[in-house]
């Protein structure tokens, strides 16, 4: 137990009744963003009263829960269909919202033991645990498919075809994913809060590795603001206010995290087949359905578009900026070639899981009658957007590597530089 506290206040302050206001919160948080997103998006004229599973299935997609979809169209029909995504919208406001509540009674504290974290860890996990099995059990539902086809349509009555498509979540699988999620994001609060404690034997860590996680975390926050600042005048100049607001609430960082990594040169493999509709950029748009596989560079969208070439200077200033604030929350004598370095692993790291949670699959058709081609009855569409993920991660290196190094070169002689663990925000 940390000396700066009695051990009496400490455990008010991490006891189970704080636990059980964290993660509700949170969780209530991301169902409200994913309500709203839904709503705006149509969601809440699915048949059978389904929005509200809809909701509790995003929110459990939005922490790395396996959400399955499944089909069943009789003994003459044949179904398949898939999703993979992460709404990163949802993810980040639960993010927010965790890590503010975990951080919330550790504040003015210059060392915790490893056991008092873990133990007000442990009693958030439980409750959160509680939580995301209601909204497991809660997101399933199935639809009756209509045919499209007025001829498919009278087929499927006269031989007793209904075809049907629902979701369900894989409940153990979440709950393991949702675990994960949460550990991450506490680990995460610790890493970037340099007012919260941490265990004595950690503390020699802290001055190379908190100033890097906080100038990442910056660093993606900026983005979503530019992206929602972008959005906002969109729907302001051109319209669509619903179509807009719902990619805000609901994909909006799964867009501009991709920009980003698309104007350090990354280049991303995609193709859209079939009625899916995106809520993305007209040249983004039509990139993904000019090809059986679409590559996604500065090169291609460029061609369409040659304002995309705006993207390296918007990287380079948001790269600089992160890198200045790195320098200035690290202490003093620190060289520039040790930014460098930091700002280089820092950037790989955030790359790769840019990478990792902007991956997006989706699938699903209806065979009837033995055809398999109902492309026309927009019973049929594939979607899939994934990284070539070495190559990134080179250039997050060697963007890192120059950044760090410039952006540290100002933030030398600043009096407001020293140590990273005093205890200030």
């Amino acid at each position: 137990m940390s000396p700066n506290l009695p051990s009496g206040q400490a455990s008010s302050r991490h006891g189970w009744v704080p636990a059980f206001a964290v993660a509700p919160a949170a969780l209530i948080t991301m169902a409200v963003t994913a309500a709203l997103g839904l709503w705006a998006a149509g969601a809440t004229d699915l048949p059978g009263g389904a929005y509200p599973r809809v909701v509790a299935a995003t929110v459990v997609t939005a922490v790395g829960g396996s959400v399955e979809l499944s089909a069943d169209a009789g003994g003459i029909a044949g179904t398949r269909a898939g999703l993979t995504v992460i709404p990163l919208s949802v993810t980040l406001v639960g993010a927010l919202a965790t890590a503010a509540g975990f951080l919330r009674p550790l504040r003015h504290r210059a060392v915790a033991s490893a056991a008092e974290l873990a133990g007000w860890a442990v009693k958030i996990a439980v409750v959160w645990l509680l939580g995301l099995t209601a909204l497991a059990l809660a997101a399933r539902r199935t639809f009756a498919v209509s045919l499209g086809d007025d001829t498919l349509n009278d087929l499927g009555e006269v031989f007793g075809v209904t075809p049907k498509a629902g979701f369900t979540t894989d409940v153990p699988l979440t709950l393991l994913s949702g675990l994960l999620w949460l550990a991450g994001v506490l680990v995460l609060a610790l890493l970037v809060s340099r007012g919260a404690p941490l265990p004595p034997r950690l503390l020699r860590f802290q001055e190379s590795v908190r100033p890097a996680a906080y100038a990442m975390v910056v660093l993606l926050l900026a983005c979503v603001a530019l992206g929602v600042a972008v959005a906002l005048v969109t729907a302001a100049t051109r319209g669509r206010a619903a179509e807009t607001l719902a990619l805000v609430l609901l994909g909006l960082p799964n867009l501009v995290w991709l920009a980003f990594t698309i104007g350090l040169g990354a280049t991303w493999e995609g193709r859209v087949q079939g009625p899916f509709g995106l809520p993305i950029p007209h040249v983004l748009d039509e990139v993904l359905r000019g090809s059986d596989t679409a590559t996604l560079n500065l090169r291609t969208l460029g061609e369409q578009d040659g304002r995309v070439w705006w993207l390296v200077a918007v990287d380079a200033v948001l790269l600089l900026a992160a890198a200045f604030v790195m320098a200035a929350r690290s202490p003093a004598r620190t060289p520039a070639w040790r930014h460098a370095v930091h700002m280089a692993v820092a950037l790989v790291l955030t790359v790769l899981t840019v990478c990792l949670v902007g991956r997006i699959s989706a699938h699903y058709g209806l065979t009837l009658f033995g055809i398999s081609d109902l492309g026309g009855t927009g019973l049929t569409g594939d979607l899939f957007l994934r990284p070539e993920v070495w190559s990134a991660l080179g250039l997050a290196a060697l963007w890192g590597l120059v950044a760090g190094f410039l952006g540290a070169l100002p933030a030398r002689g600043r009096a407001g530089r020293g140590r990273v663990g005093d205890g200030i925000r």
